[in-house]
């Protein structure tokens, strides 16, 4: 069972698709979304989601692995045949290769069961601000950090009023994870992205390049704030 929110905010009118085949954890799910003005959804097994995402478009899909009639991977690759839906994936599955394999599939973020509700939305909120045009149908060109700036368009950092001199290695590794922000990368997207395709299990690559990273933006390398490691899955920026 997730344990309760004391947290609030979230956007009025935001629809939620909840797919669990667990009535206690789609109840709690519900009783917490609706109180935070989330209009929601909800789906026992896959053939019901992938029927009501179509029907009602969510703004974000909370999806289960463990479903009766088909695995979450095939309700993931099944949305992502014709929606870019935000999907988090909430599952008890603690074996790295499963959550490689969804997050690899097209989802967006990962949290393991059992989960703290302000935890789960804190990441709903987060993946509903990446999928909000900005408006100007472009990314922002500008990161800010607590103590650092990323200019994506300049391919310049600034620490602390100084320029951080990075690699290109560096820098490729960090713009994908800046565009990204929020979310969680996969080992093998990073590899393929900053290395190239035939890339994917070198994963002292990315120990090496994000020590680096760390070492030259991080305020306390060794408990990092920014640079998020999910051990064996992969890493995540949090400005």
């Amino acid at each position: 069972m997730p344990k309760p929110s004391t947290g609030t905010g979230a956007t009025a009118g935001t629809r939620v698709l909840v797919v669990d085949d667990e009535p206690q954890i789609v109840r709690a799910l519900v009783i917490n979304l609706r109180a935070r003005g989330y209009e929601v959804d909800a789906a026992a097994d896959g053939a019901e989601a992938l029927r009501l995402a179509a029907a009602r478009h969510p703004d974000v899909v909370v999806l289960d692995l463990g479903l009766p009639d088909m695995d979450g991977v095939e309700v993931i690759r099944g949305l992502r045949g014709w929606t870019r839906v935000p999907v988090l994936v909430l599952s008890a599955r603690h074996s790295s290769d499963e959550k490689v394999e969804a997050l690899d599939a097209g989802a967006d973020d990962y949290v393991t069961k059992p989960f703290g509700m302000d935890e789960l939305l804190a990441r709903l909120r987060a993946a509903v601000r990446r999928a909000e045009p900005t408006g100007t149908g472009e990314e922002p060109v500008t990161v800010t950090a607590q103590t650092f700036t990323v200019d994506l368009a300049a391919k310049k950092v600034n620490r602390d009023g100084r320029d951080v001199r990075l690699t290109p290695t560096e820098w490729h590794l960090l713009e994908v994870l800046v565009r990204n922000s929020g979310r969680l990368v996969s080992q093998k997207q990073l590899l393929q992205e900053v290395w190239g395709p035939s890339y994917g299990t070198e994963t002292n690559y990315l120990r090496v390049y994000m020590a680096q990273l760390r070492r030259k933006l991080e305020a306390d390398p060794a408990h990092p704030r920014h640079f998020v490691t999910e051990p064996g899955m992969g890493y995540r920026f949090d400005a």
